[in-house]
């Protein structure tokens, strides 16, 4: 295969627990070729979806690429949309030209279309018998019968990542009213509020998705002490698990809607028995879970892309 991936520049990536470079590293031992560009590298000329790609090669512990050249996007036998959020207007046009691409042939995974319609935070709403109670809103007032119900309760904003921006509240706290004006900009920015799990001591497991099918093990990331947020990037710590029975349940039942939205790799976000985010930008924790367990998820992956691709 061909294989062209979208993503954050090269130098900003951590080799050592990288999803999208494992995604790479296992196609290149399979002798499929690798080409990378970045968001800003898709072109858009008359009609014709193209990109700046240059060659790819790991070599020892780091890699080579060579010169940008322009390329037509059905000319790959797939083509990975890794870049990482934020989900901003330039995210969003970028899915425009990709699907656009798709159009002319392209074989794009995820799907750009579903990408942009399946806001990460949002989509819980479609599966709201797996979801803890919410409210979307950019209302204070509204915030604070929501937090005055449940006592204890998460606000996050909706195009966050890594945890960035969330805050936990109880009902004394004494900064109720800036932190909601604080992430509401005074109502001028719709946000979301979830009733607080405190299985969360245990950990906010990641469950990859892939082509609809559950990967075996979670990471289950836990937070540091003091901190209410296990992603790993606010310093929480991944913990690989078997899969529990409501795991499963939850997977088996948003797996065939994920396949037939085209959403090929998908990270499920799930505290105690509660899907709380479903992450189709660019699920991560691949590495995690391989280091931890028997199971590989981007040898799984690349199973599922052959196929599908």
């Amino acid at each position: 295969m061909r294989l062209l991936v979208i993503l954050d520049p090269l130098t900003s990536l951590n080799p050592k627990k990288d999803t999208s470079l494992a995604i790479m590293r296992e196609a290149a031992s399979r002798g499929h070729a690798l080409f990378v560009a970045e968001q800003g590298d898709l072109v858009l000329r008359g009609n014709q979806v193209s990109a700046y790609c240059k060659t790819f090669a790991f070599q020892s512990a780091t890699y080579l690429t060579g010169e940008p050249t322009s390329t037509s996007l059905q000319d790959f036998d797939a083509v990975l949309m890794r870049k990482d959020p934020p989900f901003d207007m330039e995210y969003i046009y970028s899915t425009y030209l990709l699907e656009l691409a798709e159009q002319q042939g392209a074989k794009v995974f995820n799907r750009p279309s579903s990408i942009r319609d399946f806001n990460e935070k949002l989509s819980i709403a479609q599966f709201a018998e797996f979801a803890p109670p919410f409210v979307v809103t950019r209302h204070m007032s509204l915030m604070r019968e929501f937090l005055a119900d449940h006592g204890d309760i998460v606000v996050k904003p909706l195009d966050g990542m890594g945890g960035s921006g969330v805050f936990r509240l109880k009902h004394d706290d004494p900064n109720i009213g800036v932190i909601l004006e604080t992430i509401t900009q005074l109502e001028q920015r719709t946000v979301m509020a979830q009733r607080y799990l405190p299985e969360i001591k245990d950990g906010d497991k990641r469950i990859l998705m892939i082509n609809g099918e559950a990967v075996p093990y979670a990471l289950a990331r836990i937070p540091k002490a003091g901190e209410t947020r296990g992603n790993l990037a606010a310093g929480g710590t991944g913990r690989a698990q078997l899969l529990s029975q409501r795991d499963r349940e939850i997977a088996q039942a948003l797996g065939s809607t994920l396949r037939e939205r085209g959403l090929f790799l998908v990270g499920l976000d799930v505290i105690g028995d509660y899907l709380t985010e479903i992450n189709v930008t660019s699920p991560t924790c691949m590495v995690e879970i391989a280091v931890q367990s028997e199971c590989k998820p981007a040898v799984l992956f690349v199973d599922a892309l052959e196929k599908s691709a």
